[in-house]
């Protein structure tokens, strides 16, 4: 039925957002035998926490701080668990496995390169001129040998089949966003439009700015807006990274210091001493600024695509592994600051997923299984039959805006649609998920206990995805949102 109800869609819609050639194929998923377990509190029992610190790391970050010495930290506070489960049981709990099962994938791989990332101008019309002169950059010379990136990484936005570089339509595509952006009024509506099925790399760094409301739509005020933001935010640095150290803010100091060498560690760009204090300022100046929420796991995630976009502006490839310290100082402090911003406008629309208990998230999650149960009721029934929670799985979902299910490049391509799509990241976000469960039907329903299922929904075989399957999962998405959206009874029983 479900079949049919898509067929129909797609004869009788012609706004369709954006075409495809043909479905990839999926990746066949890990046979997974193992003992079953009967409930999720005996399976959280038995899995390691990839991510435990243990008591010598805890004294090591006691007796030395990366900036300054820091008194002895009290025990850090968390949210309350939604639904019994705390926040680090939910987003750490399937780590460990997670994290074997990609390096048992990309073993044998690992070789050395030298880095080839290099420092270009920008490709952006909105670029300050800065009123610093740093001394000249120095010519890189022998640079560290690095390892060849495992695909899982790879932040390179092509499809993962290998698309040619730059076809006809994509180059149709640019020069449509290059008129509308060098409008001197910028036509959003007509922008979210064409962002819908894709940006451009070349002028993603401006649009992410426009669509997220952090930059002006008029030209002329572009300029100054983003000095004066820039400037607002390294005054909050002046002002308040210091209090890191207070008795009030250790603790949410500490969980950050904690949590961001944990950010996507497969890829060395962001185990870089600079980035992670780029990303430490950002997150703990957002969190005294938002004492409703203040920091929780998996904000930390968030900042990532920002970051990489911004530094893409001006690394012509292997973002992966360029040094950023080769950047001009003023050029990181742009980038910073651009990313805080535009985090800070993320968060703004769905701050009620991180607030106390995080209701946000559990009501999402409740949607989610209803609208589960009622298009594909075998899926829902199979999780029923061996007491699958979609708590269980989906929390993370939410909580990390799948970030944590799909690779880097595949995230920036989705958030170049949930920008251009109204409440993107609150509402759409919610379809994308369901889109995104039904996709491994035939997976799950080959699952008959417990453990299997929890194995797979935590370690979903996503390694291969590029942009052609990102673009069928939105599509899908798109028509579950046009069905079920503005008419809620259709799935509620």
């Amino acid at each position: 039925m479900a079949t049919d109800n898509k067929i129909q869609f797609w004869r009788r819609n012609a706004k369709v957002p954006g075409s495809f050639v043909k479905e990839a194929p999926k990746p066949n998923t890990l046979s997974i035998k193992s003992k079953k377990v009967s409930s999720f509190h005996e399976f959280a029992r038995s899995t390691n926490d990839a991510w435990d610190i243990g008591d010598d790391e805890d004294e090591e970050f006691l007796a030395t701080g990366r900036h300054t010495a820091l008194p002895p930290p009290a025990p850090t506070s968390a949210p309350a668990p939604p639904g019994g489960l705390s926040v680090t049981e939910a987003l750490d709990m399937d780590e460990q496995a997670e994290f074997k099962a990609e390096d048992g994938r990309d073993k044998g791989k690992m070789g050395s390169r030298q880095t080839n990332g290099r420092v270009v101008k920008s490709n952006s019309e909105v670029q300050l001129s800065t009123a610093t002169v740093r001394s000249p950059l120095q010519k890189q010379q022998s640079l560290p040998l690095r390892p060849i990136i495992p695909l899982v990484a790879r932040i390179s936005d092509q499809n993962a089949s290998g698309a040619p570089p730059m076809t006809v339509r994509e180059k149709s595509r640019l020069d449509k966003f290059r008129q509308l952006l060098a409008s001197p009024n910028t036509d959003l509506e007509e922008l979210r439009k064409h962002s819908w099925s894709g940006i451009p790399r070349e002028v993603r760094p401006v649009t992410w700015r426009l669509l997220s409301g952090y930059l002006p739509a008029n030209m002329e005020r572009r300029e100054l807006v983003l000095k004066r933001k820039r400037e607002e935010y390294f005054g909050f640095i002046e002002q308040y990274y210091h209090s890191r150290t207070d008795e009030n803010h250790r603790d949410t100091y500490r969980q950050i210091h904690i949590d961001i060498p944990r950010t996507n560690p497969l890829i060395p760009l962001f185990q870089q001493p600079l980035v992670q204090e780029v990303f430490e300022r950002i997150l703990f100046i957002w969190a005294i600024r938002h004492p409703a929420s203040g920091y929780v796991q998996g904000i930390n995630d968030l900042v990532t695509p920002f970051f990489v976009v911004f530094l893409s502006e001006f690394v012509e490839e292997d973002v992966e592994n360029f040094e950023v310290s080769a950047l001009p100082l003023d050029t990181q402090r742009n980038i910073e600051a651009d990313s805080f911003w535009c985090l800070s406008k993320l968060l703004d629309g769905i701050q009620d997923n991180y607030t106390f208990a995080q209701p946000g998230i559990q009501i999402k999650v409740k949607a989610l299984e209803e609208l589960v149960s009622r298009i594909d009721e075998d899926v829902h029934s199979h999780f029923q039959r061996y007491e699958v929670e979609y708590l269980q799985f989906a929390f993370r979902w939410m909580n990390n805006l799948l970030m944590r299910e799909l690779p880097l490049r595949c995230t920036i391509r989705l958030w170049d649609t949930y920008q251009a799509e109204a409440e993107g990241f609150s509402h759409f976000h919610l379809y994308v998920c369901a889109a995104f469960l039904i996709e491994w039907r035939k997976e799950i329903l080959s699952m008959v206990d417990f453990q299997s299922l929890l194995m797979l929904l935590q370690n979903l075989p996503t390694i291969h995805w590029g942009n052609e399957e990102v673009g069928l999962l939105l599509a899908e998405a798109y028509r579950l949102k046009y069905m079920f959206a503005d008419a809620p009874n259709h799935y509620r029983r």
